[in-house]
Order: C-alpha cells, then structure tokens, then sequence
C-alpha cells in the first residue's frame, strides 16, 4: 500500500471463513455504566484516576476505531484513548471524558512484507512486541525494561529502554504509523504516514516520533524498521536480540556508615560515569544502569546493571562501573550479586510497569533529563528528602542511564528534542490508602521543586537540567503554583520543536478533537 489515506470503510468484524482459518475479529463492544464489565474496565494502571464516560468503546481494528471517532464527533462527545493503561496522569480519567476507545484488543505483531517493516498494534504489551520479535526472527527494538506497558503510548512518546544507549530511541526505528484522524469537516479517516521524504504526510509520522499520545490522532499500527536497514530479510531489518543477558545487582543498606557524604559520592560518581561513557560509539553504550535510592529504610539503594552478555570485554566494563561508582565513598556494599540467563527469561527486565502491587496503586511520578551530574546543591536537598523521618516509607528515585546511540540524532530530526543528554531521573512516591494522597503528594512536589529552586521548581534546559519527558506526564509542569520559571511546560517537553508540533496538530486535527492537559495546542 502507498503512503496515503486508508478506506474507512474498512470491515468491523472479518467473517469466519468456511474452513475456520479466519476467526471473526474481536468486538467492537460498547460498554455503559449499567454493564457489568463497566466498573473493571475503568481504570488505568494508576488508581487515582477513575473515569466516568457515558460509554467504553472496546474496538478491535481500525474500522471500528474510525467508527467510533466517528461517532463521538458526531455526537459530540469528548474521546479519549486507552491501549495499556500506564498513562501517570488522568488523561484518559478526565471527568470530561464521555467516550474512552480501549485498544486492548488491538495487539498483533508481525512483519509487513509490502512496507519491509514490522507492524505492531497499539495494544500490544512490549513484552508481546519483544516475544514475538525474537521467536520468528531473532530481532528486537530498543524500547521499554517493563513488559507490561503498552506499546501504543510508549512508542509515540519516544520509549527508551536498556538497549537504546546502544541502539537509540525507539522512535528512530519508526518507518511508519496509521493513525486515525478526523478533518476539519468531522470525517473520520485512516491515514498511513512514513518517513520516506516523498510522502506528503511525512510531518505527521514526524509527529509521532516523541510528540506524545492522545495529540493528533489515534495509532492503530506502528511500522518498525531500522534507519539504516536495506534488503528484504526480516531478521536484518531490526537489531538483534541479544542470546543472553548479564546481569549485575549492587546493594547498599541505609546504616551508619551511609553517611550524607558518602551518599552523595555514590550519586555524583553514577552521573560523572555517564557523562564520560555516553558518546555515540562508546563501547559502554553497551551498558544499561539504573541507580535507585528509596526512602531511608529497609530498601536501601541499589544499582543494577544490565547488557548483552555477548559484547566484548562486557565483564570487565561492568566491574569498571561497579568501582568506579563506588570509588571514594567509604562504604561497602551489603549485597553484590551478578547473573547471566536467557534474554527474554522473565527476570531480564528489572520491573513489570505495575507500581506497587495488585492493591497498592495509586502513585505520582515527577521526571527530568540531565545534560550531567546533579549540582553539589541539588545532592544535598536528594539527601535531606530521602533521609526525612516524616517522608513516605516508599518513596525514592531513579537515576537512569541514557544517551549513547540516542545522542546521534539531531533533535529537530524527531519530536524527541533532548538529543544530549547521559541520564534521566525519575522521583517517585507509591501507597495504597487514599487518605494518604495529600501527605504523598506534598512530599514529591516539594522534593522535586527543592531539587530544581535555582529554575523555578522545574527542570529549565541548562547546563545540568533538559527539560523532561513527556511519556512520564506530570501536570504540574503546567500549574504556575509548580512551575515559577516563567518556562512554559511545553518548553519543558519539546524545546524549539513545539511549533513544528503545533503545525503538525493545525493540519490533522484542526477540530482539537483529541486533547488532555498537556495536549498540544493548535497552531494556526
């Protein structure tokens, strides 16, 4: 199929074929308060939202999605779209919200002969993706560690994971999306956009190369192939998927001897590692690190290194690591333990994209980009939160390796527009009680606005700070009682590529049919 609109006339159901080779697709369904399967299907992964649309569109192709658009324009509705749930905000739980398109359904994965790509749909679970990938062709994409996320906001907001150091973001393995549009007169239509320079809907696939979910339109497919992939075999148009992990776990217990200044060593020698491993090429890029302080208590600190057990000198790299964030602290490790198992044995990623626990689940998450360590300052203040009597027992942070490959790219080239920095930072707090909503989030707005006082309480793009990342949303980059720094939280986000975004969203959806409360506003 060329680049260019597809029918919306497309079937809602396939019919079962007389020799039972083709199942009926699923749905669409439509479900209202006074069904029973209305109350299960309200929430996201986070339980602080909880929705109340007049309906729940359950939909199973993109004829029922452009069927459901439809619909919700007509009818005026609010729409808003759901396909993992994982979303940190309320964008799909607005009280706005009359109408959510669940996409669930909607996971298959394969390989697209006719576009030499392979094709993903939003509802696919990244742990489907990478299955699926490495059992019929031996490949991969460098996207999330938590298998249960989905793929559809993931990808459209610039995933990462433990081979983008070496392979970059996910979104420079985007060849191509459909996505379900509505024009100015109301219709409702399928659009194909790729990265080809002759397609004429070229800025619209740039669009979904970081610019976010819920902003121009709803995915149905995602198309993967590799920047620099020729040639007709699969297993050469993706990377390769690792044949074995090696894994590294480094603990250290909150005691005496983990002093403010040996607390603040281990931190500062993390970044200063990254700053000075995350070139483009670097045989270090091979790594993946992430270092995460909790809430003095029990859980302690820890690190844990992940990389394909393959790559050359990969030991003697991570024991290099290992030394060079402990150099000079003083203190010993509690626990030091190192594996090596199958790539995609379950233990391979470090976390399952479920905060807390089947009950415990509601939770705020705050972000940043880091161009470089953390200012003496800013470790003191991490110190002083972390070692607060008064803050939650589950609170914490993580420090995040980044960079790498992703750096090669220049940022006007995708959405994603941080395209220098070593290390993404994620301060969060979990709990289980609503009653403790107030208490939790007082304590991580105030951490985080403490850590950024010298730029107004927000990550203003500078010599340590970049900005944050959109698919960790946090509304409060758009709330003046967070965000003193006269830098608008789309800065924050976007920088200089959110006019081009704005441009983008003038042409596809010029009714502001899909928006939330950090969508992006139309520009004329």
């Amino acid at each position: 199929m060329a680049a260019g609109s597809v029918s919306a006339a497309l079937p809602a159901a396939a019919a079962t074929g007389t020799d039972g080779s083709e199942p009926t697709a699923f749905g669409p369904e439509t479900i209202r308060p006074d069904d029973r399967r209305y109350t299960s299907l309200l929430r996201g992964n986070n339980f602080r939202f909880v929705g109340h649309p007049d309906e729940i569109r359950v939909a199973g192709s993109t004829g029922q999605v452009v069927e459901a658009v439809s619909d919700a324009v007509r009818l005026g509705r609010r729409v808003a779209v759901r396909s993992g749930g994982h979303c940190f905000e309320n964008f799909t739980a607005d009280p706005a919200v009359r109408m959510l398109v669940d996409l669930s359904p909607m996971d298959a994965v394969g390989y697209d002969a006719e576009h030499r790509a392979f094709a993903v749909q939003p509802g696919a679970t990244l742990g489907q993706v990478y299955r699926t990938l490495f059992k019929g062709w031996g490949v991969t994409i460098p996207a999330g560690s938590c298998p249960e996320v989905g793929a559809g906001g993931h990808l459209v907001g610039g995933g990462y994971g433990p081979l983008s150091r070496r392979y970059g973001s996910v979104v420079d393995h985007l060849y191509g999306v459909e996505v379900v549009v509505v024009d100015r007169d109301g219709t409702a239509r399928a659009v194909l956009a790729t990265r080809e320079m002759g397609d004429p809907h070229r800025d619209l696939w740039w669009a979904h190369t970081g610019g976010g979910g819920g902003n121009f339109g709803v995915v149905t497919r995602y198309l993967l192939r590799a920047p620099e992939a020729t040639g007709t075999d699969p297993s050469r148009l993706l990377p390769p998927s690792p044949r074995e992990a090696l894994g590294r776990l480094v603990h250290w217990d909150w005691d005496q001897t983990m002093t403010e200044q040996a607390f603040t060593t281990l931190l500062r020698n993390f970044g200063i590692w990254h700053e000075r491993n995350s070139a483009p090429g670097s045989p270090a890029t091979g790594l993946y690190a992430i270092l995460m302080p909790s809430h003095q208590g029990p859980q302690g600190i820890s690190m844990i290194v992940q990389a394909d057990a393959s790559i050359p000198n990969v030991q003697g790299m991570v024991d290099d690591l290992v030394s060079a964030v402990t150099a000079g602290t003083g203190v010993k490790p509690a626990g030091d333990s190192q594996w090596t198992m199958p790539w995609l044995h379950r233990m391979t990623w470090p976390g399952t994209g479920e905060p807390g626990d089947v009950i415990t689940r509601r939770f705020k998450d705050k972000a940043a980009y880091l161009r470089r360590s953390y200012t003496d300052a800013q470790l003191s203040i991490i110190h002083r939160y972390l070692t607060d009597s008064t803050g939650p027992a589950t609170g914490g942070m993580l420090l995040v390796g980044y960079g790498g490959q992703v750096n090669a790219v220049r940022p006007q080239d995708t959405a994603v527009a941080q395209r220098d920095v070593v290390m993404k930072a994620v301060y969060h707090t979990t709990w289980a009680d609503p009653a403790d909503d107030a208490a939790n989030m007082a304590w991580i707005r105030a951490f985080y606005r403490d850590v950024y006082a010298d730029t107004g309480g927000v990550p203003v793009p500078g010599e340590v700070s970049d900005g944050s990342y959109i698919n960790y949303a946090d509304a409060d980059l758009a709330d003046p009682a967070w965000n003193t720094s006269q830098v608008p939280w789309h800065t924050l986000y976007y920088k200089d590529n959110y006019r081009r975004l704005q441009q983008v969203k003038a042409r596809w959806d010029p009714r502001n049919v899909f928006r939330h409360a950090l969508a992006i506003e139309p520009r004329a």
